[in-house]
């Protein structure tokens, strides 16, 4: 894609977040109301986009000027065949990117060459962002745009250790802000019958409030020697940007299952205010019978339908926990999870094999173990929890300056004299709950560490 074509796709794009804007405008008006909590928190998102896409049009206007200035050039003093005719300055040019993963060019060694007056290296990073349609960082580090294999990569590998996160509903990050705040409507409007004719109807002012989240900044780095950026091929990036998303994923996915919100962390799921709560007390738990697990999971799923007038959406355990589920039988012996919705006493589904992320359903509702999920809850510190919840519920914002990736930059300083580079890579994340009471949460000693 060239730059018009990007140019002309900007443009579309921005075309369509106005008529989407426009749209949710006209609904609120024909139906006399000013926009909810949902459809304000698109609007702002929308509107946020739409100034990207207006500063990347302006940009991408202004190096057009230029190439045309520079072709107009070209064409005056451009070479003669042997008929005297100018030559056709205009040639195609078939490039791939500067970066792939079976490419000869390392991304993080580009970062640091770059910085050390290699101009051929922060050309390629150059070319890199603007293929991807996005500005380069200037901060003082020498901050760039990931290539997009890496950034693939990045949250790929960032996945398997990170699946309650990825259930949440994903957020850009706002521009400019350290704490998030959603609008909410905290009393609404009165509807009644009319007494008698043209006398007054039922009326109640809508009053409003919000919810705020703080922006917290998850952040690592890696020191790299300079032999290791020079000799090797581009996996280097593979190896660093593995390491250090791996260890991301499972930090935020911590933090959303049992941060407490202090510190610089977030607010998780187990310490989030208003939550619906559940404690199971067992001498010996069991997943069927008088006080088992299931009659639990029952009245908390009852619960959260009465709070929420909508459904759960998963179920997330931890590893331990849904192996005791699955191991569990009946009188006959005879699994209580099957793999396929058949058989007799069918209790569960198994829908896969899988350390973490989806494993099958209870009671029609998706079911997802996570190895960050605590073991060391209660008086003994050895229970875990069970988290049953509308995951749209709560939004999870994450990245750097109103987009959603993270932010790499690299420093020779204090490494210097021992010939080494420190690539430092942070994100910002933020975690809220419109409707607290769609989570539920049991805890209690039916929960300690199961026996099989």
């Amino acid at each position: 894609m060239n730059k018009r074509e990007m140019v002309a796709d900007l443009r579309a794009k921005r075309r369509t977040d106005r008529e989407h804007m426009r749209t949710l405008i006209d609904k609120a008006t024909a139906e006399k109301r000013s926009l909810n909590a949902g459809e304000s928190v698109e609007f702002d998102r929308l509107e946020a986009d739409i100034r990207a896409f207006d500063d990347r049009i302006e940009e991408l206007e202004i190096q057009l000027s230029h190439d045309e200035a520079a072709s107009s050039m070209a064409r005056a003093y451009a070479p003669k065949n042997s008929n005297g005719d100018k030559m056709n300055s205009r040639m195609t040019v078939n490039e791939p990117g500067p970066y792939r993963p079976d490419g000869e060019h390392s991304w993080f060694g580009d970062m640091y060459a770059a910085r050390s007056g290699d101009y051929a290296a922060a050309d390629r990073l150059r070319r890199s962002s603007e293929s991807r349609g996005v500005t380069t960082g200037s901060g003082s580090g020498g901050a760039f745009i990931p290539p997009k294999y890496l950034v693939d990569q990045w949250i790929a590998l960032a996945r398997p250790g990170r699946p309650t996160a990825d259930l949440l509903a994903p957020m850009p990050m706002p521009i400019g802000t350290n704490t998030v705040s959603i609008p909410k409507i905290a009393t609404g409007s009165s509807v009644a019958s009319q007494g008698t004719e043209l006398t007054s109807i039922s009326q109640t002012d809508i009053t409003t409030s919000s919810v705020t989240a703080p922006v917290v900044t998850l952040a690592g780095q890696q020191v790299v020697s300079v032999q290791e950026l020079e000799m090797s091929p581009g996996a280097i990036d593979q190896v660093i940007m593995s390491d250090l998303a791996a260890q991301y994923g499972q930090v935020l996915d911590s933090q959303v299952l049992n941060g407490a919100g202090t510190g610089n962390t977030l607010k998780g799921l187990l310490n989030q205010t208003g939550i619906t709560s559940l404690t199971w007390t067992a001498a010996t738990p069991a997943v069927t019978g008088a006080n088992g697990l299931w009659g639990n999971l029952a009245n908390l799923i009852s619960q959260l339908h009465a709070a929420r007038f909508a459904p759960p959406t998963a179920i997330i355990m931890a590893p331990r926990r849904w192996a005791w589920v699955a191991a569990a039988v009946d009188s006959q012996f005879r699994p209580l999870v099957n793999p396929e919705a058949s058989g007799v006493n069918v209790y569960g589904t198994n829908g896969a094999v899988a350390s973490e992320g989806y494993v099958g359903k209870i009671m029609g509702v998706p079911v997802y173990t996570d190895a960050s999920m605590p073991t060391n809850l209660g008086a003994g510190t050895n229970q875990d929890a069970i988290i049953v919840l509308r995951a749209s519920d709560v939004m999870l914002w994450e990245g750097v300056a109103g987009g959603t990736e993270p932010r790499i930059e690299a420093f020779e300083q204090p490494f210097a004299g021992s010939l080494g580079v420190l690539f430092r890579v942070y994100n910002f994340a933020a975690m809220a709950s419109r409707y607290p009471a769609s989570i539920g949460v049991i805890t209690g000693t039916g929960l300690v560490p199961p026996s099989f």
